[in-house]
């Protein structure tokens, strides 16, 4: 029924602009963005903060490719309830702008250019890890759990953690411990993120029927579990700095920071389940914490930021042993 409303008014473009605007949208450029830093994140570190500026972009470009390619086919698989919730009813293929048969082609041709990019100018790894985290987003998260679980975001959180996979086989050749641990922050980050937004569109997700965590079992009892997942998330940042030793002070300093804040934002929400307005300090606040920290990973990782932190504890150590007495 959804696919006779959305073809029988179908809405056409009024120059080449809005054609392309169009299939801008359909890879849903915002959540783009946030994987590409994770990605550069895990290249920076994985390059000890000396990134090759052209394999750098051309992974990002690479992880863009692919992020799209998983989005596009996201909107096209969605777009019944898609039309049905009024925060998506403007999207691409819902609004009629977009064909569902041109989406397709577009993705798959997103896809291919990702692949092509990564196997030439980093490696097979990088290129198969890529493609890995499409599979993973459309089969498993889309088609599998999105409409039939509430742990669809826990275990669909595999999908948005592969990008920092990829952009440290890119650098690397390889996946080392280090690697799996940015792997691991960004699937315990994904519950708390995605689950504070589905307290805020709660209605929505219910009106399609996506057994999102809110919908089916409350505000009340997700709110401890955004809680609990963000406690968890807070050692796992620290493993890089012990005992992976990747990572240094600097990092450490600002992981405990946005760690104690993202933590306080949490324990907020837990005191007022229902208060919307809460909800969406933690959903925001979840955006930042995770730009935040793979900038950290990145000035952390840089030479210069060595040497200042080096030249900091020499003249503390020099300091403290003129203040000894002789001979201690």
């Amino acid at each position: 029924m959804q696919e006779t409303m959305l073809t029988a008014n179908p809405r056409h473009h009024d120059n080449a602009l809005q054609v392309v605007q169009s299939y801008y949208q359909l890879t849903k450029p915002r959540i783009i963005l946030l994987l590409l830093i994770t990605t550069a994140g895990g290249m920076w570190m994985a390059a000890e903060g000396q990134v090759d500026p052209i394999l750098l972009l051309v992974t990002l470009v690479s992880g863009a490719c692919a992020a799209g390619a998983a989005n596009t086919i996201n909107c096209l698989y969605d777009r019944d309830i898609d039309y049905i919730m009024e925060r998506t009813r403007h999207r691409p293929i819902p609004s009629g702008r977009v064909q569902p048969m041109h989406a397709l082609v577009f993705a798959i041709a997103l896809a291919i250019v990702s692949f092509s990019l990564l196997a030439v100018f980093a490696n097979f790894l990088a290129a198969a890890l890529a493609m890995s985290g499409i599979v993973f987003y459309v089969l498993i998260y889309t088609h599998w759990l999105k409409r039939h679980s509430t742990q669809n975001i826990v275990i669909g959180g595999a999908a948005g953690a592969i990008p920092p996979l990829v952009g440290w086989a890119a650098v690397t050749g390889d996946l080392s411990w280090a690697a799996w641990v940015l792997f691991a922050i960004i699937f315990l980050w994904t519950p708390p993120h995605f689950w504070a937004l589905a307290v805020m569109i709660r209605e929505d997700y219910a009106k399609v029927g996506v057994p999102m965590l809110p919908v089916v079992e409350g505000n009340e009892p997700t709110a401890p579990s955004i809680f609990y997942y963000t406690l968890a998330l807070i050692p796992v940042t620290l493993l890089l700095v012990y005992p992976l030793h990747v990572m240094g002070a600097v990092y450490g300093a600002i992981a405990l920071l946005l760690g104690g804040m993202f933590i306080q934002k949490a324990w907020n929400l837990m005191q007022a389940p229902s208060d919307l307005q809460v909800a969406r300090s933690v959903f925001k606040f979840s955006i930042l914490y995770l730009m935040l920290l793979c900038t950290g990973m990145a000035i952390d990782s840089l030479p210069v930021t060595h040497q200042l932190v080096g030249a900091i504890a020499a003249g503390w150590y020099s300091s403290i042993s003129n203040l000894l007495p002789v001979g201690t």
